[in-house]
C-alpha cells in the first residue's frame, strides 16, 4: 500500500515539475510538430515553384510573435531571394490540407533600416496568396 502512494506522489510531482517546463520550451522553441511540417515541406514546395538553392539567399523556419490565420499552422517558414534582399516572403502550412501558401504580407527593410510590412507587388509574389492575419 504505501509503495502505490509513493509511486502517485512520484507522478504528481513529475507533472507538476514537467509542465511549466514543457510550456517553456513550446514558448521558446515553437511547437515542433509546425516546425516539422514547414521544413519538410515548403522546401519542396519552392522546389516545385522553379526555385533553386542557388536563388535563395537564406530561408529557414521562424515562428511569428502575433497571432495569424487560423486556418493556417502558427509557425511560418521566411524565405529571402538573393536578387531580391530587402524582401523577406513568409510561407505557411494550412491546417485542411497541409498545403503551402505564400502570405500576401512581406517585409520590406527599406534604404533607413527600418523594415515595413507591405503587401504590394513584388519580384516573387504568388497571385493566390493568402493573408496572415
Amino acid at each position: 500500500m504505501k509503495k502505490s502512494i509513493w509511486i502517485v506522489i512520484s507522478v504528481i510531482l513529475i507533472l507538476i515539475i514537467a509542465t511549466p517546463l514543457i510550456f517553456i520550451y513550446l514558448l521558446n522553441n515553437g511547437n515542433p510538430y509546425t516546425k516539422y511540417l514547414a521544413n519538410k515541406n515548403v522546401p519542396v514546395y519552392l522546389e516545385e515553384q522553379g526555385y533553386t538553392e542557388s536563388d535563395i539567399d537564406e530561408s529557414h523556419y521562424v515562428e511569428p510573435k502575433h497571432g495569424i490565420n487560423n486556418d493556417f499552422y502558427h509557425g511560418h517558414y521566411m524565405v529571402i531571394f538573393k536578387d531580391e534582399p530587402d524582401v523577406t516572403y513568409y510561407y505557411g502550412i494550412t491546417k485542411k490540407e497541409k498545403q503551402v501558401k505564400q502570405f500576401c504580407e512581406k517585409d520590406k527593410l527599406s534604404t533607413d533600416g527600418v523594415t515595413e510590412s507591405i503587401e504590394d507587388e513584388t519580384q516573387h509574389s504568388e497571385k493566390n496568396c493568402s493573408n496572415s492575419l
